[in-house]
């Protein structure tokens, strides 16, 4: 078995440890990683209200898709229990205008984003995805968090919508989705097990659907 390539990446990553990066590396992060999600999306790209941080690209070049498990600490602060990801191809509407918004380079989340994204969205912007890896990991990525360096709109948006900034050290591991070709883990393993479906199901009747809405034709699901 051949050993994995690690990547430790100081934040905001540059551009030449991005370039390093291919589909199935493994990466640890250390500095400032900050959540945005629908609830941030919406803020500012629908309702135009200006970003909390003028200089966020300085600050912190990498998004995580995520929902905190945060506590006041009773001093003032916040105690981070756990960080779990969110799955982040429900967010695919407004990737584009946030990168371009933010100089995002680091999108970080699980399930990969549409097939689409990586070609048209990601690589012209010079930002790749990363992925956690599988579920229940939240507890062991909180291991990485060493403190909260702040958090906007967590009135106006509650915990898990809330754009909270991370201090981190050695937080990972992630594993690299796409690199800036384009090219994804997710939609190559994808390929691979669609191309036995029709196969595995051959000769059985088709499904009953009573659902509205629901489709047994592939081309229309969402990943």
């Amino acid at each position: 078995m051949s050993k994995l390539t690690t990547h430790y990446v100081d934040l905001p990553a540059s551009a030449e440890a991005i370039a390093r990066f291919k589909p199935g590396d493994v990466v640890y992060l250390s500095g400032v990683v900050y959540t945005a999600r629908e609830g941030v999306y919406q803020r500012v790209l629908g309702e135009g209200k200006t970003l909390p941080l003028n200089d966020l690209e300085v600050v912190s070049n990498a998004n995580f898709h995520c929902s905190p498990a945060a506590a006041p600490d009773g001093e003032g602060g916040y105690n981070i229990g756990g960080v779990t990801a969110t799955a982040s191809f429900r967010f695919s509407k407004w990737m584009a205008d946030w990168l371009d918004a933010t100089g995002t380079k680091l999108v970080i989340g699980k399930g990969g984003m549409p097939r689409d994204d990586y070609a048209k969205i990601l690589a012209p912007r010079k930002a790749v995805y990363l992925t956690t890896v599988g579920y229940g990991t939240g507890a062991l990525l909180g291991r990485g968090v060493k403190s909260v360096k702040d958090v906007f709109w967590l009135d106006e948006l509650g915990i898990a919508q809330a754009m909270w900034l991370f201090q981190v050290e050695n937080f990972g591991p992630f594993i690299v989705d796409s690199d800036l070709e384009g090219n994804s883990l997710f939609a190559q393993h994808g390929d691979e097990v669609n191309a036995g479906l029709d196969k595995l199901y051959e000769g059985l009747k088709p499904p009953a659907l009573h659902r509205y809405g629901e489709t047994d034709n592939r081309e229309d699901e969402v990943m």
